[in-house]
């Protein structure tokens, strides 16, 4: 139970992170955590796809949690977020 809160704390902080770098206001404690999720999925494969080592990987619960590239994957989410439902005046 433990390593799962301190699991949901990285990626609450990672996704802080990713929506103050990428410009995204909205939400709270559990959109942060969703876009530490979702951007340590979409660092991680980007960072696959371009051959790019693993830069500061916390082990938590038996697997690696990539920080930097959860807060890069979280704040190019966040990007194309607002670059989708930006409204135009």
């Amino acid at each position: 139970m433990l390593q799962l809160l301190v699991l949901l704390l990285i990626a609450g902080v990672c996704g802080a992170l990713g929506q103050a770098i990428g410009g995204y206001t909205h939400g709270g404690c559990l959109v942060s955590i969703a876009l530490g999720f979702i951007g340590a999925l979409l660092g991680s494969w980007i960072a696959g796809q371009l051959h790019l080592p693993e830069l500061l990987v916390i082990p938590v619960v038996g697997m690696h949690f990539p920080v930097i590239w959860s807060i890069i994957g979280a704040a190019l989410f966040v990007a194309l977020i607002n670059l989708i439902t930006r409204r135009r005046a």
